[in-house]
């Protein structure tokens, strides 16, 4: 494999996966949001930090690595039952399998004068007649590659997670927590931007979402911490 040919192969996969990556940036940049700050709150310890923010980071990653490859083998399955259902279903005659679709076309909405319609006009070719079968069984055409998927959940989960923790390495707590709520804050704006982008939603109101969900994430983690220190030391 060439170079170049990677490199294309790579992007594809990429962009296959923008959701997936997304979603694996935010879960980690919120989930170890609050962890980071709610552990900075109740010590001055950057050693405590560090090692409570690394575990965590490391925890997450491989946790949503699993969900992920749980999830698209899952939707993989399902998608290979579907076509073999789809398989077994179109073995009959052309009429037989047209009664069908007509049948499912029903099921899915349409009014039986409009699924006998359709299902008259491809009753004679059975490839349009199988892609319409296969589309209903909610059947997608390429399936996800469950290790691809997980593995470029596992590198965006565990690189947003390395945000909030990278100012304590360098930085006196005091300093890095201010840091580290810039830095966080702005990933999230970016990762709101990204969720619009891909959902074709409004980007104002996707920001503020995703933002305040950092925010209440990070308070919760403080509210927690100091309870907790403040009732058994």
């Amino acid at each position: 494999m060439t170079t170049a040919s990677f490199f294309k192969r790579l992007h594809s996969s990429l962009v296959k996966s923008a959701g997936t990556v997304v979603f694996g940036m935010e879960d980690g940049t919120v989930s170890i949001f609050g962890l980071i700050f709610g552990v900075a709150a109740t010590t001055t310890s950057t050693k405590a930090v560090l090692i409570a923010g690394a575990s965590g980071a490391v925890a997450a990653a491989v946790s949503m690595m699993a969900g992920a490859y749980l999830d698209v083998e899952t939707t993989r399955d399902e998608i290979n039952s579907n076509r073999e259902l789809v398989q077994a279903e179109s073995t009959g005659s052309a009429s037989s399998i047209a009664t069908r679709l007509s049948s499912r076309l029903s099921k899915a909405g349409l009014s039986v004068q409009q699924s006998n319609a359709l299902a008259s006009a491809v009753q004679h070719d059975r490839e349009a007649l199988s892609g319409l079968l296969l589309a209903l069984q909610g059947a997608l055409e390429a399936p996800l590659n469950p290790w691809e998927q997980a593995l470029w959940m596992l590198l965006a989960d565990f690189l947003a997670a390395s945000v909030p923790i990278l100012p304590f390495v360098f930085l006196t707590i005091a300093r890095a927590r201010i840091v580290s709520g810039a830095m966080t804050i702005a990933l999230l704006i970016g990762l709101g931007i990204g969720r619009a982008i891909i959902a074709k939603r409004d980007p104002i109101r996707t920001v503020m979402e995703t933002v305040s969900i950092g925010i209440a994430a990070a308070l919760a983690g403080v509210v927690i911490s100091v309870m907790i220190n403040q009732w058994f030391y």
